[in-house]
C-alpha cells in the first residue's frame, strides 16, 4: 500500500498552526504541577550547611501535588528549611497545608507574605507547626542555628533598615523575606544572603524577554540570583499560584538547594 506523503509547506503550515495548541498544554496541564529543583551555591570554600528555600504554596486543596513537594524536600535531606511567605489565599486550606507541611523532617522556618495577612489566618497555628520541628514562624524576629553559626532572620512585608539590628557579627546572617524590593530598603547593611519569593517569576516567561507580567515590590529582582545592596539575594519562583491564574511558561514551581 503506498502511504500518502506531505508537502514541505503543508508540513511547516501544520506545525506552525499546532505551536500555540502546543504551548497553551504545555502552559495549563505539565508546566505548573512540574516542580524543578535547583541547586545554588553561595560564598567560597568548603561547603558546610545546605538549606532548601521554597515560596509562594498559595495551596488550595491540592493534596498530591503539595505532598509530593513536602517528599521532593525530605529527599533532599536539608539542614533546615526557608520558607518566604504566602501559604493560602483562602483560611480554609490553612489546616490541611500545615498538616502536609508537618512531614518535613528538617527544621523549617518561615515568614508570611501579602496573602497571609490578607487572608486574615491566625498565625497561632503557624507558630506551632514550625515550631514543632524546631523551627520557627519569623514575625520579625530571628533565630540562631547550627551551633551559633548562622543567623535566621525574618522580617515582614512591611519592614526595611531597621532589619539589621539582629544582625550577628560571629555567624552567617541569612534574611528571609517576602517581597524581593524590600533588599533596597535595608540600608545597604550587609547579609551573607536574601532570600524572597512573591514574584512567581512572573509564571509565563517568553524566551530572551523574560517575564510578561510582574507584581509590584519586586524592583526588577524578578527570578534567580541578583546582586544587591544588601547583599546576594535569591528570588524562588515558587510552588503555587495566584487566583486562578494556574498557567505557567518557561518557569516552573522551584525548590532551590542552597550551598553555603
Amino acid at each position: 500500500m503506498k502511504l500518502k506523503t506531505i508537502s514541505r509547506r503543508k508540513f511547516i503550515l501544520a506545525a506552525l498552526l499546532a505551536t500555540p495548541f502546543a504551548v497553551w498544554g504545555d502552559a495549563r496541564f505539565i508546566e505548573p504541577t512540574g516542580v524543578v529543583v535547583r541547586r545554588r551555591r553561595f560564598g567560597s570554600g568548603p561547603v558546610t550547611h545546605r538549606l532548601v528555600h521554597f515560596s509562594d504554596l498559595h495551596h488550595k486543596g491540592d493534596y498530591l501535588y503539595l505532598q509530593s513537594v513536602v517528599d521532593k524536600i525530605n529527599a533532599l535531606a536539608p539542614d533546615f528549611i526557608c520558607f518566604t511567605g504566602d501559604l493560602v489565599e483562602d483560611p480554609k486550606f490553612l489546616p490541611e497545608t500545615l498538616a502536609i507541611l508537618s512531614s518535613l523532617k528538617a527544621p523549617l522556618f518561615g515568614v508570611p507574605g501579602n496573602h497571609d495577612y490578607w487572608s486574615g489566618i491566625s498565625f497561632a497555628p503557624v507558630r506551632q507547626c514550625f515550631a514543632a520541628k524546631g523551627g520557627a514562624w519569623l514575625v520579625d524576629d530571628h533565630r540562631t542555628i547550627a551551633g551559633g553559626r548562622i543567623n535566621l532572620i525574618g522580617i515582614t512585608c512591611n519592614r526595611g533598615a531597621e532589619a539589621w539590628s539582629p544582625i550577628s557579627p560571629s555567624a552567617k546572617n541569612i534574611l528571609l523575606m517576602h517581597y524581593p524590593a524590600q533588599a533596597n530598603r535595608l540600608g545597604g547593611r550587609p547579609f551573607d544572603l536574601l532570600l524572597a519569593g512573591h514574584s512567581h517569576g512572573g509564571q509565563v516567561r517568553i524566551p530572551f524577554y523574560g517575564a510578561v507580567v510582574l507584581p509590584d515590590r519586586v524592583d526588577g529582582y524578578d527570578l534567580g540570583r541578583f546582586a544587591t545592596p544588601a547583599g546576594p539575594l535569591y528570588v524562588n519562583a515558587g510552588i503555587g499560584y495566584i487566583g486562578d491564574n494556574n498557567f505557567r511558561f518557561n518557569c516552573r514551581p522551584e525548590i532551590t538547594l542552597i550551598e553555603i
